[in-house]
């Protein structure tokens, strides 16, 4: 008990004592970390600064929490640019060979004309990438129609080839697009673009191969299958570089490959200065329950005319027949829509006119007080052209829309082209100062004569649904192909359009 007693107080001196020198050896280190503030935070509140409060004051101290990360990425978000979503659709095997690297130097060094392009493209981009998206197709084809038209909407080619994705004739009315007096539904953006997205889904399920597809569209669906049945023949692989086909076909999918790597790359984008568009709708559709012209149809949208056209450019004439879709900008389309049914004023100033007895045009114009070569455009005639008893025009009106109903109901008017009546010098060598026979109905050229087997033929035609207008080609920014990478030995003519 004793040595208890003794050892309990010498144990307890020997406890303070060390305290003490475990403190003094702590404060150097302490007063090094207050100098350094990388290390404050982990300290304890009492070595930071001294409390003016009482020893047996609490200090609240607040510890804030890290910041919350999201659990998941929302990938459906949809992006402000639309060349982002372009890009992120991107699904086509990529083509890598020397005409591409060429196609693609061609582009980027011609920045300037690229823009134009890309403004031209801006009204039409977003619907063609919404109906892409929701037919499952690779957002590339967006790009198509830079190769085809380079987004000029009016583009007419040698072969015949119209609008933003070059359907032939033939070929429109395969997908019934309209194409009759009134109006040609190959350069309808809407209408073009579901027919081309059609096109396109028929022949890739031909082929399975979005390249054989492209193939097809430029040199037409029989024309590959029977390359490709060649190749076969042979041993020969079947892709589309192994192929034996036109410059034109050979050429085609290195653009589309060319645009594709430039439009794909955000950097490229910049440097080049190519303009941004907004992921949205550029323009809504409506349609109006009575006959409207296209002059006052821009008016009632608060656009020039030139707006209107480039958004509505399938029009063939100045009227737009009753329950025919209108196309507006988006931001117009209220406008429109509250112009529209205010609109006191007749919505169409033209009106249908029946010849009673053969006159010519010029003389009809004078009539209804416009000019011979307004009346012959928007006829689609020739201004030197004499008309038949009951052919019918369009004409100036005054808003009536007398004979128009029927007018329009017809694909097109009847236009009967009456011949010239031309003078003929009596007997088989007519001497100089002979006295004219009498006149009789001959079909005049330009030197008086005898119209020739195809002048009959095309004075026939005209007759039958007027003479067909012809469009100026695009004056777009397609590259030249380039002379020395053509196809391989044996290569083909050009080929024929089939769109």
């Amino acid at each position: 008990m004793l040595h208890r007693t003794i050892s309990s107080p010498l144990l307890k001196i020997r406890q303070t004592a060390l305290s003490i020198a475990l403190s003094l050896l702590a404060t150097p280190a302490l007063a090094q970390l207050e100098d350094q503030s990388i290390f404050k935070s982990l300290l304890m509140p009492s070595a930071l600064e001294a409390p003016s409060l009482g020893d047996d004051t609490l200090t609240v101290q607040e510890i804030k929490g890290a910041p919350q990360l999201p659990l998941s990425i929302d990938l459906t978000i949809s992006e402000n640019n639309l060349w982002d979503r372009i890009r992120n659709g991107f699904a086509m095997a990529d083509l890598n060979d020397d005409l591409v690297l060429h196609y693609q130097q061609w582009y980027q060094n011609r920045p300037d004309a690229l823009r134009r392009m890309v403004e031209r493209s801006r009204p039409y981009l977003h619907h063609i990438v919404e109906e892409l998206e929701a037919r499952g197709m690779p957002t590339e084809l967006a790009l198509l129609p830079m190769v085809e038209s380079s987004f000029n909407p009016n583009a007419y080619s040698r072969a015949h080839a119209s609008g933003l994705w070059q359907f032939i004739p033939a070929t429109g009315k395969r997908f019934n697009l309209e194409q009759n007096w009134w109006r040609d539904e190959r350069r309808d953006i809407v209408a073009s673009t579901n027919a081309a997205l059609d096109y396109l889904q028929t022949i890739y399920e031909m082929h399975g191969d979005w390249h054989l597809a492209l193939a097809s569209y430029n040199w037409g669906e029989g024309a590959v299958k029977k390359a490709i049945v060649k190749n076969e023949s042979r041993g020969l692989p079947t892709d589309y570089p192994s192929l034996n086909m036109p410059n034109e076909t050979r050429h085609y999918v290195p653009k589309l490959q060319a645009l594709k790597n430039i439009f794909g790359n955000p950097a490229l984008i910049a440097r080049l200065g190519l303009p941004f568009i907004p992921n949205e709708p550029y323009f809504a559709t409506l349609e109006s329950p009575k006959p409207i012209d296209v002059k006052t149809a821009a008016q009632l949208a608060n656009m020039t005319i030139e707006e209107f056209q480039r958004l509505n450019p399938s029009h063939n004439r100045p009227i737009i027949k009753p329950d025919t879709p209108v196309v507006i900008p988006a931001d117009k389309l209220d406008t429109f829509r509250s112009n529209l049914h205010n609109s006191k004023v007749p919505l169409t100033q033209w009106q249908a006119y029946t010849v009673t007895s053969a006159e010519r045009l010029e003389h009809i114009a004078a009539r209804f007080d416009t000019t011979t070569a307004e009346l012959a455009r928007v006829n689609g005639l020739s201004e030197k052209v004499r008309l038949g008893a009951g052919s019918t025009l369009l004409v100036p009106g005054n808003g009536s829309t007398s004979g128009l109903t029927s007018l329009l109901n017809a694909p097109a008017p009847q236009h009967i082209i009456e011949p010239e009546r031309v003078a003929r010098a009596c007997g088989k060598s007519a001497k100089r100062g002979a006295k004219p026979c009498a006149t009789r109905d001959e079909p005049a050229t330009a030197k008086g004569g005898k119209a020739s087997k195809a002048t009959l033929a095309k004075n026939e035609k005209v007759a039958a649904g007027g003479a067909a207008k012809t469009q100026p080609k695009a004056a777009g920014s397609k590259p030249a192909a380039k002379p020395a990478a053509g196809p391989a030995k044996g290569a083909k003519p050009a080929p024929k359009k089939h769109k």
